[in-house]
């Protein structure tokens, strides 16, 4: 069974969409969304979750932004154009605007307790962990320091949290792709991996040479990396059976 959903948090509706397994489930996974929502991607790789026996959640958390309607591919590709790339910076800073402040972050983490509380039902009381891409790699690794009862946690290309000492609340394995032409990320990395032996976190990483960021995106022909994508997919099943069943 797939299909949308409504849930409640801090007074405001949200949609959902849900994707259950066959059969018992072995366990409840949130997946997160990149900053395009809970496009056809995000569906297709929730349902792959289900096929593989999880109760699979994606919450929309950027639907009453603003943000999507402005959001476009063609302003990736202008970031990626030398004589295009300074207006495309301005145009996705004030685009990402509403994602900058407190009120946003304090109704993000409600929405995601909510989808944890949730799935403690849907999941028939198994474990659950919290996966996402970009954006939503960001917030994984960020819900995972606020929530203790999360039982593993994935980021595919996210932010550590901020700042990096939150890594200390951390009370889960985590597991964390990117790619190595990802230049930002892989200037943070050194940096996240020093605060997790500092604060005795089991973390595992992995890069993969040749992609960038988005390598897991079969949307996007100019960024997926089949291999990079196919090995990830298989490490996350892997993870996931270890920690949540």
């Amino acid at each position: 069974m797939k299909k949308d959903i409504i849930l409640s948090a801090a007074q405001k509706d949200f949609k959902a969409y849900i994707s259950m397994p066959a059969g018992e489930p072995r366990g409840g996974l949130i997946v997160l969304e990149e900053i395009w929502g809970v496009n056809e991607n995000i569906r297709d790789i929730t349902d792959r979750f289900a096929r593989e026996g999880y109760v699979a959640l994606a919450p929309e958390l950027l639907g009453d932004t603003g943000i999507l309607e402005k959001m476009s591919p063609e302003i990736f590709a202008d970031m990626r154009d030398p004589a295009k790339a300074h207006a495309a910076q301005a145009k996705m800073r004030e685009i990402m605007q509403p994602m900058q402040t407190k009120d946003f972050a304090d109704l993000t983490l409600a929405r995601l307790a909510s989808c944890f509380e949730y799935l403690k039902d849907a999941a028939s009381g198994k474990k659950i962990g919290i996966l996402g891409f970009c954006f939503g790699g960001t917030w994984s690794f960020f819900f995972a320091s606020k929530e203790p009862g999360i039982s593993a946690a994935i980021p595919f290309y996210g932010q550590p949290p901020a700042p990096l000492d939150a890594v200390k609340d951390i009370a889960c394995p985590v597991l964390a792709f990117y790619g190595e032409q990802d230049e930002r990320l892989m200037t943070s990395l050194p940096q996240l991996i020093l605060a997790m032996e500092t604060y005795g976190k089991d973390f595992a990483h992995k890069v993969y040479p040749g992609a960038g960021h988005a390598f897991f995106n079969d949307r996007r022909p100019e960024a997926y990396r089949k291999e990079a994508a196919e090995d990830a997919w298989r490490m996350t099943l892997d993870f996931l059976s270890k920690h949540i069943g």
